[in-house]
């Protein structure tokens, strides 16, 4: 066997629409002579393409045809199996699943594939801001002797270097004291453009802005969803196990059982609660704009904007989101742009200044090169 052979990581990708596609493409847009990378197994929610590390796939433009042609059902069961079998089949050889879903059921095989030896790097918040039970698996399945790796940098932020970052921080021995951000897009868009910095700009009613967040596709098709602030609950909930797992130290953060722990204020009226349409959602929120104007103008009195903040107190041990004002002044008033987020980490290290990531924080271009750079982590 040739040393190259030696260093192949194959790669098995669950989910192949506007993500997953955007990882094929880059994973074989690395130069072949460099590139580690076998993709040998591809599923939708109906079909699977198996193929030998032989024959991996490569043609970045050909894969959608021959998956197209396969008549192979997608089986779950079955994916760990066969990459954990071609690993034993080559010395040297890793093995990855990518999970480019947002499945309940795929995020709940995390534990067993890892236990299998394969690593998994995903975007799928499910399994990291879920049931307990399923984190506390992943973590014991990658501490176990031949347990495989997690890799969940696109679950929060997308591409932007979040997740590492803050591992780094923690293994390297820092301590961190809080991190606060605006991590939702969609909620980053909205006030932005409601709740601006400059007293010069324009100042739109929140039910328009909301309609033409949701007709440039930044909101979910039942804007509800974004409004609710579990996005961002999620996102905070896998930030505070993530401390909570790697500080040297115990932490004085809640063991949240799920997301739904996380004290998160929602933006969606009471009476439009449960609305089953988003087109009657969007209909009917006009009506109460003038609530949302208030805590425009009472902010505005005070020199301060409005944003739908995420916090993970470390010292306090709170973990909340909700609609909180800052200066004019402040990076979370005049760095953002459009659907940009923007994190600090506020710790022993950097200290009284925080380290702050701000950038894209949704599009499948930044969060498959997020999935792909936990693939090169592997390398």
């Amino acid at each position: 066997m040739s040393p190259s052979q030696n260093k192949d990581i194959l790669v098995g990708i669950v989910g192949v629409g506007l993500v997953g596609g955007e990882l094929v493409k880059q994973i074989l847009s690395i130069n072949k002579a460099k590139n580690p990378f076998k993709i040998v197994l591809l599923s939708s929610s109906r079909k699977a393409l198996y193929t030998s590390p032989e024959n991996a796939i490569t043609d970045s433009e050909g894969w959608k045809a021959k998956f197209d042609a396969s008549a192979e059902k997608a089986e779950l069961s079955k994916f760990g199996g066969y990459l954990a079998g071609l690993v034993a089949q080559g010395k040297g050889r890793k093995a990855v699943i990518v999970d480019n879903t947002s499945s309940e059921d795929v995020a709940r095989l995390y534990p067993e594939w890892i236990a299998q030896g394969l690593s998994v790097a995903t975007p799928n918040k499910k399994a990291f801001s879920g049931e307990k039970k399923t984190w506390d698996a992943i973590l014991a399945a990658s501490d176990s002797e031949g347990g495989g790796r997690w890799l969940n940098e696109s679950t929060v932020g997308a591409g932007l270097p979040v997740i590492n970052t803050l591992k780094e921080m923690l293994g390297s021995g820092d301590k961190v004291k809080k991190i606060e951000g605006v991590f939702s897009g969609t909620m980053s868009y909205i006030f932005n453009n409601f709740s601006a910095a400059s007293s010069d700009a324009p100042k739109p009613v929140f039910s328009e802005v909301v309609k033409v967040a949701r007709e440039k596709g930044y909101t979910e098709p039942h804007p509800a969803d974004d409004l609710n602030g579990f996005d961002v609950a999620r996102k905070l909930t896998i930030l505070a196990r993530t401390v909570s797992a790697l500080s040297h130290s115990q932490t004085k953060l809640p063991e949240l059982e799920s997301f739904l722990d996380v004290q998160t204020q929602s933006l969606i009226p009471a009476p439009l609660e449960g609305l089953a349409s988003g087109d009657e959602f969007v209909g009917k929120l006009p009506g109460f704009d003038e609530e949302f104007n208030k805590l425009r103008e009472e902010a505005a009195k005070e020199g301060q904007v409005l944003r739908f903040v995420g916090v993970v107190d470390v010292e306090a041990g709170v973990v909340k989101a909700g609609l909180e004002k800052y200066p004019v002044t402040h990076p979370f008033a005049t760095s953002l742009g459009g659907s940009d987020n923007i994190i600090m980490f506020h710790t022993e290290r950097y200290s009284p200044r925080p380290l702050i990531v701000q950038g894209a924080g949704a599009g499948a271009a930044v969060t498959a090169m997020g999935v792909l750079g936990d693939l090169l982590k592997l390398v």
